[in-house]
Order: structure tokens, then sequence, then C-alpha cells
């Protein structure tokens, strides 16, 4: 796991900040870089230790990608594909900065389906790239990572083939990264053209993804403060929007103990306990107390008097601060407990087989370097 030391060493000097000091501290998302990835994946049987893996470690690449410098905007999409005749040939999640989101729709992904060999590569790349809400801002970094194990029934008429959209995609200022999992010689020619066509990168992996993941003592505890963390948030706006925050809220805090320690370890980069969340736009000055609806506020806050509310923000602020301070130190121990266990087997390491997740960090290193976003 990539070192937090530079923010272990921001939160561990801060004291418990009010919303007011926040205010001044915290720069405005408009500042900041952006990057927008996409996931294409086959969710046909054979990809099922590669879509295990994602869901282990989608909290460990969230985290991966919050930590440019400067400090990035980041929203992700999923795209999962079969072909036709399975359940279904392709969904699209379109881009979002709620990671609780796409880690609960990715947590809906079953491997199932399949059996022909070649799939609707095709219609996934062509949903992938018109269908999800790119930004028009060339600054914008752009990702799609296309996951899969067989090529492309490319007698399908439906859409254009995947030299046409992978063209079309560069054109957008989207880089497409091809991740083949097993060792299909068609499906390689095809990977390997798709990513040269729109600037990517070809990476080979086993069959299940090569995904390891690696509990320490300390997850428990880190767990631990993820729930205390969630609980600070406020879910507000119309009254659906409140209620899908709200199970989005409860299922952080039940989600698996390694998980949530990447959630919280996440939480240090981007500074939020959660989506839809009062205190964070009041601190960040994108919504004022004064000026919300009262429809819009949980019904908790919508008794309270306007003193009462600000009061209750700060509060809620403070106690964010003081449990971001201690998932900062813990994390710390946790990073160096998988510094050293790393170290224990680096040779035995080196000769393993890339994994996805490593790679998705690898790549996005290089491509980020062309928006001058650092990893």
């Amino acid at each position: 796991m990539k070192t937090l030391t530079s923010l272990i060493a921001m939160f561990a000097c801060a004291s418990v900040l009010t919303a007011a000091d926040a205010k001044k501290i915290i720069p405005p998302d408009q500042a900041q870089p952006r990057v927008e990835v996409v996931f294409v994946v086959d969710t046909t049987g054979s990809m099922g230790g590669l879509i295990a893996g994602a869901k282990a470690k989608i909290w460990s690449i969230a985290n991966q990608i919050v930590l440019g410098k400067p400090k990035p905007v980041v929203k992700m999409g999923l795209v999962p594909y079969r072909d036709k005749g399975d359940q279904y040939v392709t969904k699209v999640f379109d881009l979002t900065d709620n990671i609780d989101q796409v880690y609960t729709d990715l947590m809906g992904f079953k491997a199932d389906g399949g059996g022909d060999g070649p799939e609707n590569v095709n219609q996934a790349l062509h949903d992938a790239v018109n269908k999800i809400s790119w930004s028009a801002d060339s600054k914008t970094l752009k990702i799609i990572y296309l996951v899969g194990d067989f090529p492309p029934h490319n007698e399908y008429t439906d859409v254009p083939t995947y030299d046409k959209t992978a063209k079309a995609a560069i054109e957008k200022g989207i880089y497409i990264n091809t991740v083949l999992c097993g060792n299909n010689s068609e499906a390689s020619t095809v990977w390997k053209e798709i990513a040269k066509k729109a600037e990517g990168t070809f990476i080979a992996l086993e069959q299940g993804g090569g995904v390891q993941v690696v509990a320490t003592p300390h997850d428990g505890e880190l767990a631990e403060l993820n729930k205390k963390l969630v609980s600070t948030a406020v879910p507000y706006g119309d009254t659906k929007t409140r209620e899908k925050q709200v199970h989005l809220n409860e299922a952080a805090k039940a989600m698996p103990v390694t998980s949530a320690a990447d959630r919280a370890s996440f939480s240090l980069g981007s500074g939020k306990a959660a989506s839809n969340d009062l205190v964070d736009e009041v601190v960040k000055n994108k919504a004022d107390l004064s000026k919300l609806d009262k429809a819009q506020l949980p019904e908790a806050m919508q008794k309270m008097t306007p003193g009462q509310q600000k009061e209750y923000i700060d509060q809620q602020n403070a106690k964010r601060q003081e449990i971001l301070k201690q998932i900062s130190e813990v994390s710390a121990r946790r990073d160096a407990h998988i510094k050293t266990e790393a170290a224990k087997t680096a040779a035995s390491a080196a000769a393993k087989p890339a994994s996805f997740d490593a790679k998705v960090v690898e790549t996005l290193r290089e491509q980020a370097a062309k928006k001058n976003l650092k990893y």
C-alpha cells in the first residue's frame, strides 16, 4: 500500500477544527484537477476470480486515485457486460464521486452466463465511450479499463467494432487500458490493438486477476473508526436522496473489515465521511444553512433553531476531525505493518504475476503525468 506519510503528518499535527476554521484551509473543488475512471468488466462465469478481487480492492484502488498531487476530484463508473442471450448485454453505472455507490453497485456483480467464448465487447466499449457522462474539459484525466478474457463478436452489427470505438475514445481524450485475464491469443491481439489505438496500455494477468488481500492487526480498529466516521455524516436533500444516502451509509458501516479499513484510509485523502453530506457542504461553503429549505434537512434538524443547526454541524465536524486524526495514526501503523510484511516476502513476490489493482495504479500514474497530475 502506498505510504500515507504526508497525509498522516497533516492530520497528526492538526487540532480539532470548527466549520469556520475548515473553510479557511480547504480549497474549492473547482481548483482541483479531475480524474474520471470507468471499469468495463466481463461478468460471465469465467471472470469470478477477478470480480471477487475487484470487490475486495475497490476502496484500495479509489484510495490510490485520490492521493494524486494536486489532490483530484475523483469520479468512477462501471460497465459490466456479457453477451446476447445472457441476463443482460451491458449495464451502465454512470460516473459518480459517491464511491459508496460504486462499491454497492460492484457488490451486485456476479460471474454468470457466457460459455460460447466471444462476448459482446463491442457493445460494452461503445456504451462506455458514448453513454457515460464524460467531462468535456480537456484537462480532465479520463480512463477506461477494459477487463475480460475473450474477444468480441465482430459479426454483430448493432454498434461499431472495437477499433472504431477506440479511435473515437481518444478523440474525446479517453485513454483505454486493456486488461486481459488468461491467455486467449485472439483476445490478446484485440486487446493490444484497442490499447494502441486509444493510447493506453495492454496488461496481461492470470485468469483470476492475481489480487491479494493483505489483512493486518490494525484492520479491526480502522473498521470501527470507519463506522464512527460515517456516523458524523448528515445526509440531506429531498426525501428520496436522503433515504438513499442513509442506506449507503449503513452499508458503509457494515462492509467487510479489510474493505472498511481501506475506506477509512480513503477518507484521509478525500476528507469526506460520505457523499450528500451537509457537514461537508457547509464546511466547503457549498451549502448555506440559512438558505436551505427545511424539507431538505433530516427530520431531527428540521426541529432545531438556526443557532442549534449551526452548533450541531460544528459538533459533527469537530467529531469528524478527531476521528480522522485517529484514523491517520492507526493507518500509519497499518502501513508500517504492510511494508514490513512486504519486505519479508519481497523475493517470492517478485516471482509472482502482476495483480489487477497494482496494474491499475501503475497505468494511472503514467497517464496522470500527461495531465500534470503526480502520484
